[in-house]
């Protein structure tokens, strides 16, 4: 099997059969619970829990919440990437593998 090409993964708000996942801040928790997998590990920064992991950020797209999950997780949290792949299927998500563009300025 070839590796990913991709960076991120996108864990979608929207379940296979295309309805809308709830509760509505799903992404957020999700992200939330998420937010000691960090580089460097949860305590390298003060405060650190107080923000969400690089690896994994809440946002929305197209007017659908969704979670990027980026690939470095899996690398340096197997568990935690496992989490967050399991959930997205427990609960039927659509994921997408694509790659964040920064916002135009």
């Amino acid at each position: 099997m070839a590796a990913p090409s991709s960076k991120e993964v996108f864990i979608q708000g929207l379940t296979k059969e295309g309805k809308t996942f709830r509760p509505s801040d799903w992404a957020e928790r999700l992200a939330g619970v998420m937010s000691q997998f960090r580089p460097g590990g949860a305590c390298s920064n003060p405060g650190s829990h107080l923000s969400y992991s690089p690896w994994c950020i809440p946002t929305s797209m197209g007017g659908v919440k969704c979670v990027v999950v980026h690939r470095d997780l899996q690398g340096h949290e197997p568990m935690a990437w496992d989490f967050v792949m399991n959930f997205a299927k427990d609960n039927s998500l659509q994921v997408v593998e694509a790659c964040l563009l920064p916002d135009a300025k």
